[in-house]
């Protein structure tokens, strides 16, 4: 992605200052999303963690996984906490489903018009946003053919 959704000015996200989540940032400005998996029960999570949601492993790595997805909800914010987002009217931000990472749900703003009513179970696709500092990652609704794989929520 070539231009900034939000403007200038706005604090840049950082990694944990203990680096856990590094490999997630450094995947992002390769344009690349990797989420951290068990190594023992296969089974994603986020956010990262020193052991295993689920068996209590502490065999991690991060894997990488289409940046592909459903919403599965969303908020028009309105309410500007930050004096660089003074001129934006609105902005949608999303939760989304991964699609091949069950259980695990990101947020990103929605590109596009931010006065539309987002639909839950959407489709998304991620859209790398790279600027000076970092790298985010970004959605906008899928417009290809609709994908059978939606969210999972293996909670």
């Amino acid at each position: 992605m070539s231009t900034s959704y939000l403007p200038a000015g706005l604090p840049a996200p950082q990694p944990f200052p203990d680096g856990l989540d590094r490999p997630f940032w450094d995947g992002l400005r390769r344009e690349e999303l990797v989420i951290q998996r068990c190594q023992d029960c296969q089974r994603f999570q986020w956010l990262p963690e020193w052991l295993c949601h689920r068996c209590h492993s502490t065999r991690l790595e991060f894997a990488p996984v289409a940046p592909h997805g459903r919403v599965y909800s969303w908020y028009r914010a309105w309410n500007h906490p930050h004096p660089a987002l003074a001129g934006v009217s609105a902005y949608l931000v999303v939760l989304v489903a991964l699609a091949e990472a069950p259980g695990v749900r990101l947020i990103g703003n929605l590109l596009g018009d931010p006065m539309r009513d987002p639909t839950i179970g959407t489709a998304v696709v991620g859209a790398f946003e790279h600027q000076s500092e970092h790298s985010l990652l970004q959605w906008r609704i899928h417009d290809g053919p609709s994908r059978k794989d939606g969210p999972h929520d293996e909670d």
